[in-house]
């Protein structure tokens, strides 16, 4: 589901103008899929009369559908309220909204039923946007009263009814706060019903939304509806470092996702003998330092030789404890410890082709110098033979040239014939 503005624009979305994280209808947040939406209703059976609507930042509430009216997933209806009338949008019908309100714990039958009214009209959406975008610079001036008046808390979000009558305004605080001064000067300035309502940490974060240390929307503002208490054990179980700057979340408290494996954890440790518990052998006294749960093994260290860690399995652990409790004790446990030595051969794959690991050990810059050289070698012999073959001809004595032999005709004299 999405805003009926949020269609993008130069790659960026519109509507809220929150960059894909809908700030004003919770768009993608808690959606269930109808996967009953194709399946007819059986003969003589009526479909459920009940309905779910969402509202701001993943509110959702059960309505009865009395009209009768004929409603679908992403419907806009004007539902019933304390006084006046809320706006918000359908999320799911039919025999789906029955399993939700029995996981939920919700009567089907309450004494007083909230009825759907009837689906929103034009002039109804305008009102609700109208509201809407007063929440934001209404939440900033909020803000600046509250600190004027030195209150410990913090105003976390701003929701207005559908009609505009009433403002809600979402709170955190670590101690109890008197705000009977705070109520009469938001009445004073922004001319409406104020209701305050203080939430947790937890559910301030959900409301807000954000990116997790996973690099993932929270858990808290997709899916997650139930906040169940989580405590440092867990995170001992799953031998995490106790830093509170990794395990702890945006709402500043304990991230929830430490309980998601914590029953996993504690399962395969029930294989494991009690890391309090020693052991007893003839070379000392030796305590555990270390347990590793997906292998099944344990480190132990000698009291007094904190730096030598031997290594066993859970059962050898449990068969040195067994020797103990009938008052035996073992050699040593570097007996248990040499059995899982193993040698592990280095081995590798020529993936790449290459016939030899070790092409890289010699330069190849050496081929070419030595090439360089011969071809400087020869090139200074060649210039050598040239400079001396040139100094043994000049050192040669030059011939003289004799004079061309005349023809017998011209040694004749002129007069003879």
């Amino acid at each position: 589901m999405a805003c009926a503005s949020c269609s993008t624009k130069d790659g960026q979305p519109k509507g809220c103008k929150n960059n894909g994280t809908c700030g004003t209808d919770s768009c993608n947040k808690l959606t269930v899929f109808d996967w009953l939406a194709n399946m007819s209703v059986p003969n003589g059976e009526k479909p459920f009369d009940f309905v779910e609507v969402r509202f701001k930042n993943g509110r959702k509430h059960y309505y009865k559908n009395t009209e009768n009216l004929s409603l679908s997933i992403g419907d806009i209806v004007a539902t019933q309220a304390q006084s006046g009338h809320d706006i918000g949008m359908v999320t799911l019908t039919g025999e789906l909204v029955r399993v939700q309100m029995k996981r939920k714990k919700i009567n089907e039958k309450p004494e007083e039923v909230l009825k759907i009214y009837r689906k929103a009209s034009q002039k109804d959406i305008d009102i609700w946007s109208e509201a809407r975008d007063r929440e934001e610079p209404m939440k900033v001036r909020a803000r600046q009263y509250a600190i004027d008046l030195k209150l410990q808390m913090k105003i976390s979000d701003i929701e207005f009814q559908g009609d505009a009558s009433k403002a809600t305004f979402y709170y955190t605080a670590e101690e109890r706060v008197d705000f009977r001064d705070l109520i009469k000067v938001f009445a004073r300035e922004f001319r409406t019903r104020i209701e305050m309502k203080q939430v947790g940490f937890r559910q301030e974060a959900s409301r807000l939304g954000g990116i997790g240390s996973c690099g993932r929307e929270l858990c808290c503002s997709t899916w997650l509806t139930d906040f169940r208490s989580v405590s440092t054990s867990a995170a001992r179980y799953q031998q995490l470092s106790l830093n509170p700057q990794k395990l702890a979340g945006q709402c500043g408290k304990l991230k929830c996702c430490l309980n998601y494996e914590l029953d996993s954890y504690q399962d395969a440790l029930k294989a494991f003998p009690k890391t309090d518990t020693k052991l007893y052998t003839e070379k000392g006294t030796a305590v555990c330092q270390k347990t590793d749960i997906f292998k099944g093994h344990m480190w132990y260290a000698y009291e007094g030789e904190w730096m030598n860690w031997h290594k066993i399995t859970t059962d050898q652990a449990r068969e040195i404890i067994e020797l103990n409790k009938k008052k035996e004790k073992v050699a040593s446990l570097e007996e248990y410890a040499s059995e899982l030595e193993e040698e592990v051969a280095v081995t590798f794959e020529n993936v790449v082709g290459q016939d030899s690991l070790t092409r890289f050990d010699s330069p190849k810059g050496n081929k070419k110098r030595k090439n360089n050289k011969s071809r400087n070698r020869n090139n200074s012999n060649s210039s050598n033979n040239k400079l001396h073959n040139k100094q043994e001809n000049n050192s040669k004595p030059k011939a003289k040239h004799k004079p061309r032999p005349r023809p017998k005709s011209q040694n004749k004299p002129k007069d003879a014939k």
